[in-house]
């Protein structure tokens, strides 16, 4: 709803998201919210990042003004500290200063962090982050909606492999192939 009434909050980080005993979440500290047609007069005022550094979005430590993109990155990023306790590009982020520094930033998987994570969380969430703002959801109700939900695409895209999902068949396998050049190997010698 925030965003749909063109509103950007552009200071999400820990500290401003509230939860009460029945997991209503509030947000709050409205201080550095950006609200269309009511830009700041300053000239450069948008080129400065207005929220915690290591919660903003890359974008907007290029200069570019923040946008719920950018809002969505600050939630992934809390989502991804709150399941791991670390941030998904360490403090990389608010040393950004080039294009070319942009594509340098690389995603630390949390399921390296949290091994019980599901994969289909932790690519959620990389989406979520994505260091270019047109490569993450188009929608914020997207992504909440896949954090709670995986989707048939990534079980059909994100098959396990034959060990995990028959280890029987898997042994038999390389049973077979070790016996192929064992033979192999008594036929030549």
């Amino acid at each position: 709803a925030f965003h749909r009434l063109e509103m950007v909050h552009q200071d999400l980080k820990p500290e401003n998201v509230l939860v009460d005993p029945h997991g209503t979440v509030t947000l709050i500290d409205f201080g550095a919210t950006r609200v269309a047609g009511l830009e700041d007069s300053e000239i450069g005022e948008q080129a400065v990042p207005r929220g915690a550094a290591l919660y903003s979005a890359p974008e907007t430590f290029l200069g570019e003004p923040g946008s719920w993109l950018s809002d969505q990155f600050s939630l992934g990023v809390i989502t991804y500290q709150l399941l791991t306790g670390q941030l998904p590009y360490g403090a990389e982020v608010p040393k950004i200063h080039s294009r070319n520094q942009l594509r340098g930033l690389n995603y630390r998987p949390a399921r390296h962090l949290r091994e019980n994570l599901p994969a289909w969380v932790d690519d959620t969430i990389e989406k979520a982050v994505h260091p270019q703002a047109h490569r993450r959801y188009p929608a914020l109700s997207e992504y909440l909606y896949k954090l709670r939900h995986p989707s048939v695409d990534w079980h059909k895209r994100h098959r396990p492999p034959l060990m995990e999902r028959n280890p029987v068949a898997f042994w038999q396998g390389v049973s077979a192939l070790l016996l192929l050049a064992l033979l192999a190997a008594l036929g030549l010698g």
